[in-house]
């Protein structure tokens, strides 16, 4: 499928071309190593009005590891217990830090009283699958069993993430109904990267702009490099097929992108499986729409639908 510019919500075709030269400079080496760079230019930057920490969580999988994680948590709220939220960053498990999604945390602890965590986890390019996930569980766990101290509830906890950071979502809620280790309040995978096997037909887009065919297929090769063998339904959350006590799930995606179909499929298979779902697609948007064009109309509503279904699923699952 050959996606134009003018398939794309009117709003969004002003940035096509700009967000189409971010890809073609991905595919290059060093354009990904500046992107990178790039990316990581907001690291330490605080999200205003909220209580900002940053703890180093030592790695149960390889020793001498610490992962970065920025700990965040309303105004008077130091000695409150509050439900959790565990955060992972997009980036297609390549590139990326949680600073990248500050204004999604702000938008976040304006509606809800929520203490957010998110790790630092390795990335593909250095560090390839399963590096980052045990990154993410092993942060999970850290917050689990220092629940007291962080002044958190270990029984309410969220998970959550956008693109990459949605399909470690998937993989790390996929882990957790496997382990019994924790019981989701409920989990917000967001336009999730979850199929490396690149089947389906949006899968397939080219001229798709923020994300496509070629920037997928680079970014799998490189998170799933080092596996010999079959590919694990925690590396490629799509390929589970038992969805029997998964939480309670919101999503959202565009329908010009190639994580389309595969989004779809997902949110299917939990919805057969009884699971409650809040999912909505929006034509015409490409992957990160509401990020990469805040201020169009169809990003606003984007953007409403998932704080609003954080309220609604905050307010019956977690309170």
């Amino acid at each position: 499928m050959t996606v134009r510019k003018e398939m794309h919500d009117k709003e969004l075709q002003a940035q096509y071309g700009q967000f189409r030269f971010v890809i073609n400079m991905n595919k290059k080496k060093w354009g990904l190593k500046l992107m990178h760079r790039l990316f990581r230019l907001p690291k330490g930057q605080k999200v205003k009005g909220v209580i900002n920490e940053t703890h180093h969580v030592s790695s149960n999988h390889t020793k001498g590891h610490n992962i970065r994680t920025i700990a965040l948590r309303p105004e008077g709220t130091a000695n409150e217990t509050l439900p959790a939220m565990i955060y992972f960053h997009g980036g297609g498990y390549m590139t990326g830090i949680p600073e990248m999604a500050n204004v999604f945390y702000e938008d976040i602890l304006k509606r809800r009283k929520v203490a957010i965590f998110s790790p630092d986890y390795r990335l593909s390019q250095k560090d390839p699958f399963p590096a980052g996930f045990n990154d993410c569980y092993d942060d999970l766990l850290w917050v689990r069993d220092n629940a007291k101290a962080l002044n958190i509830n270990p029984n309410k906890i969220i998970i959550a993430g956008h693109s990459a950071g949605g399909g470690m979502t998937a993989a790390i809620t996929l882990k957790v109904r496997d382990t019994g280790v924790i019981k989701p309040a409920f989990q917000m995978p967001i336009y999730p990267m979850i199929d490396h096997r690149m089947t389906t037909a949006s899968s397939k887009m080219q001229g798709s702009t923020m994300w496509d065919a070629n920037i997928n297929a680079r970014a799998w090769g490189l998170y799933l490099r080092n596996i010999k063998g079959d590919v694990p339904a925690y590396a490629s959350p799509a390929l589970n097929e038992d969805y029997t006590d998964f939480p309670p799930t919101i999503s959202f995606v565009g329908d010009l992108e190639p994580f389309y179909d595969e989004n779809v499929a997902y949110i299917e298979a939990l919805k057969k499986a009884s699971v409650p779902v809040k999912f909505k697609i929006f034509k015409g948007g490409y992957h990160g729409f509401e990020v990469g064009s805040p201020k169009a109309q169809i990003s606003i509503e984007a953007n409403n639908f998932q704080l609003d279904a954080f309220e609604e699923f905050y307010d019956k699952y977690v309170q």
